[in-house]
């Protein structure tokens, strides 16, 4: 802070207009209107004791906690377009021209990278780490240059340098990702993620794939020797393996080579077009929001492979020369990793804060401690309540210095996205790590997020308002009663952020992408009061039970996952049926444990079988959703325990962690009729 900004920051005044020192006047006995210094006889203890009490004054009012200031009105975060109240865009434009680019230098990845290369150079850009060991860094001018081989590796082995060469990168999110991402962009060619479903992705004339193990190369020459991926002819492969995946390669016609230095799907799988433009505005967007400035040093943990939801964060710390550290790929070591690294920046699902708050709840048996969490947590978030966030107070320093300690202790921003989080435990968290924590929605489609959580609006129960680069409105849906007149209604999207279509798809492109360009996500939502949304149904997935009742199952699923036994659950009903069922995966770390307080006693696969257990954890369950505002008929009436966690590797959960109905449906078909045969007796 400048000097001018300091002595500023000591003349607060209130709403009244009155400086501090005139509102402490008023505190103080009226005094003579003749009385002067003069007239005032002192003791020299008396004298100390003033100079001590305007000691401390000074020091309070130089280090008093300040709150954020919000970027623009927090009770007016979003504008109606052209006075239509269902269609809003970000308060922080000055007019309906949705915000493109925020430098005019960076219209491109390759642009944002080279920026952060100016102003890195050799400073650390991407970090690694192998078990028990620091973590190491590759510098921007050594990712730069890797990238320049590799793009010139790819150009060697055919490719070519445009558009409309497709390279396919089969792997987990590192280091070497993006380096194949950025190798790409240096050649403008055109990248294309690929899930476990990649036969149709494939098939759109993709020769060249990088991937990081031996396993996935595998599949991939499995399809090639099928003859269902004739083009497949080249992989390059991060991780060193076998002559025999060499010569299986050279049989079927593909060439295997090793980069030096170094899902199953319902349907087909959809190649969402992506461009520079859409990533640049949504990036510029996001800065905007925060308004990063290049001498912010940050260094964010990239956790999973979600290219859609945090890369964009990447491409936004590239272009302030940030560093990014990768996990080990082990998603148990993921704690261990956080420590180590030490992020200021961390994007997360809520799974894991849920987790998070789970543990620090969990850990507090004893009734005083509980009353005292209890109360730091209230008096922290009375703090956030008057736009004030810190980690500095004597509650962090008595309480939750531990648990920020957890997460590496550095923690200045956190964003999480992909699916709803709990407003107790958003709250919470928000006083318990003293950390910036924000909120964000959006899909593939739009490239990452449409809405953004505004700094200094630290409520919660809400995604947010429109990013600076699209514009969100609300639409009908008659057959679940929301119009767009009473301010709910699908949400649709349009702006630079939106994407071209679906590769070589026209039918779904037209399905998702209407006349007018507005993007339908399937999702259903609600604008609130202060011109944020809130997401409040999906339109996608809904089905009618036997009486006629509409079912939401994802929303129902969110509630149910916030019981402390479970870790996943999967809600299915049948328009046969009059109720609900479901199929629940304990969370290992915590379910013995809370057995035993009730009296019962095994081995984690042992208490999934014992029908005590499962009517304890039903119980538990009906009280949560009662607590969260279920009605009757969208609680779950019977449930089967199962032991193995749904993964992406078992094909139940999607790349982004999303559940794969269809899959689940089919996998527990057969508890599912059993558990419906049961009640009918």
């Amino acid at each position: 802070m400048q000097f001018q900004d300091w002595l500023r920051s000591l003349r607060f005044t209130g709403g009244d207009g009155k400086s501090e020192m005139d509102n402490l006047k008023t505190l103080l006995p009226s005094l003579p209107t003749s009385f002067s210094l003069s007239s005032l006889s002192l003791s020299p203890s008396s004298i100390i004791g003033l100079g001590a009490l305007a000691s401390l004054t000074t020091y309070w009012l130089v280090t008093r906690p300040r709150p954020t200031q919000p970027p623009c009105d927090l009770q007016a975060q979003s504008i109606p377009v052209q006075g239509d109240q269902s269609c809003r865009r970000s308060a922080l434009l000055t007019d309906d021209n949705l915000l493109e680019f925020y430098y005019e230098d960076t219209k491109t990845v390759y642009d944002m990278f080279q920026r952060g290369l100016q102003i890195a150079g050799n400073g650390p850009c991407l970090g690694f780490r192998n078990p028990g060991e620091p973590y190491q860094w590759i510098s921007y001018t050594e990712v730069a240059e890797r990238a320049q081989v590799l793009g010139s590796g790819l150009l060697a082995k055919g490719c070519k340098p445009n558009p409309q060469q497709f390279v396919g990168i089969f792997a987990q999110n590192r280091p070497e990702w993006v380096i194949a991402e950025l190798a790409c962009y240096t050649f403008s060619m055109a990248l294309v993620p690929l899930c476990d479903a990649i036969i149709y992705i494939l098939n759109l004339i993709i020769s060249m794939v990088i991937c990081d193990k031996e396993d996935k190369a595998e599949s991939l020459l499995k399809h090639k020797e099928k003859g269902v991926t004739p083009a497949l002819s080249c992989l390059v492969l991060f991780n060193p393996f076998s002559a025999a995946l060499l010569e299986r390669g050279r049989k079927c016609g593909v060439e295997i080579l090793q980069l030096c230095d170094s899902l199953f799907h319902v349907g087909k799988p959809k190649g969402a077009m992506i461009t520079h433009g859409n990533i640049a505005s949504n990036t510029s967007s996001v800065i905007k929001i925060l308004e990063v400035s290049s001498e912010t040093h940050l260094n964010p943990l990239v956790l999973y492979c979600i290219v859609h939801s945090f890369s964009l964060l990447q491409v936004s710390m590239f272009c302030h020369g940030a560093r990014v550290g990768f996990y080990q790929g082990d998603i148990s070591l993921l704690m261990d990793d956080i420590k180590t690294l030490k992020p200021t920046f961390f994007p997360v699902v809520p799974r894991l804060l849920n987790r998070i708050y789970d543990k620090i709840v969990g850990s507090v048996t004893s009734p005083l401690r509980r009353a005292l969490l209890h109360y730091a947590v209230r008096r922290k978030q009375a703090e956030l309540s008057s736009g004030v966030v810190r980690n500095n107070s004597v509650w962090d320093r008595l309480i939750f210095n531990k648990i920020q300690a957890s997460l590496g202790g550095n923690l200045r921003f956190i964003l999480t996205a992909s699916a709803p989080i709990s407003p107790t435990v958003l709250s919470f968290l928000r006083a318990t790590l003293g950390c910036l924590i924000f909120e964000g929605y959006g899909q593939t489609e739009c490239t990452a997020g449409c809405t953004f959580s505004m700094p200094g609006d630290w409520s919660a129960g809400h995604v947010g308002a429109p990013l600076p680069c699209a514009m969100v409105k609300l639409t009908d849906i008659p057959d679940m009663n929301y119009y767009a007149k009473n301010g709910e209604g699908e949400i649709c999207i349009r702006g630079h952020s939106v994407f071209r279509g679906y590769l070589k798809d026209e039918e779904r492109t037209g399905e998702t992408l209407d006349a007018d360009g507005w993007l339908h996500t399937g999702d259903v939502g609600q604008w609130l009061p202060n011109g944020t949304l809130r997401i409040v149904d999906r339109k996608k997935h809904i089905f009618k039970l036997s009486q006629g009742e509409y079912i939401a199952p994802e929303k129902i699923e969110n509630v149910y996952t916030r019981c402390v036994p479970v870790l996943q659950v999967f809600v299915h009903g049948d328009s046969l049926q009059s109720y609900l069922i479901g199929v629940v995966v304990p969370d290992p770390e915590v379910f013995v444990d809370w057995a035993k307080e009730r009296g019962i006693v095994g081995s984690y696969e042992e208490l999934c079988q014992n029908p005590d257990v499962k009517k304890a954890v039903l119980e538990d369950m009906t009280a949560v959703g009662k607590e969260a505002g279920l009605k009757s008929f969208e609680q779950v009436k019977d449930l089967y325990l199962h032991p193995d966690m749904f993964s992406v590797s078992n094909g139940l959960l999607t790349p982004t962690l999303k559940s794969r109905r269809v899959d689940l449906r089919r996998v527990f078909s057969e508890q599912i009729a059993r558990m419906y045969r049961k009640s009918s007796v």
